[in-house]
């Protein structure tokens, strides 16, 4: 990856290199009307004009990339402390229970008992 950035880097700075050579004749750039009615200006090649601008362009919108990768990071960063808080805190062992009770074994309908006549899913009878 290092490798495809600075081969990145280098084509970078190779076009801006030609795009000023190629616009190395001076132009007049008006900074501030003066009282006169003359501006102060200076007169510098086009390519520097226009590499300065752009980058002035450009850097609100780097400051604000950096801003929210900070503001991200500094998210990330505290869901993690919160991850390793709860991690490292160990969970409580439960205390040692009774036995494990006797299954049940279900009552078939079919089932023969002393209360023949009473109707599964019905309450019981008192039988004298």
């Amino acid at each position: 990856m290092q490798v495809i950035r600075t081969i990145l880097w280098i084509a970078i700075t190779a076009i801006l290199v030609a795009f000023i050579a190629m616009n190395w004749t001076t132009a007049p750039v008006n900074i501030w009307p003066l009282a006169d009615g003359n501006y102060l200006h200076f007169e510098w090649p086009v390519g520097i004009v226009a590499l300065l601008f752009f980058l002035l362009g450009a850097l609100p919108m780097w400051l604000l990339h950096r801003a929210a990768a900070w503001r991200w990071k500094r998210r990330v960063a505290g869901l993690e402390n919160s991850l390793h808080a709860v991690s490292s805190t160990p969970a409580p062992t439960p205390a040692p229970s009774a036995p494990p009770a006797q299954p049940v074994e279900p009552v078939s309908e079919t089932s023969t008992d002393l209360h023949s006549d009473r109707q599964v899913g019905s309450p019981a009878k008192d039988i004298p």
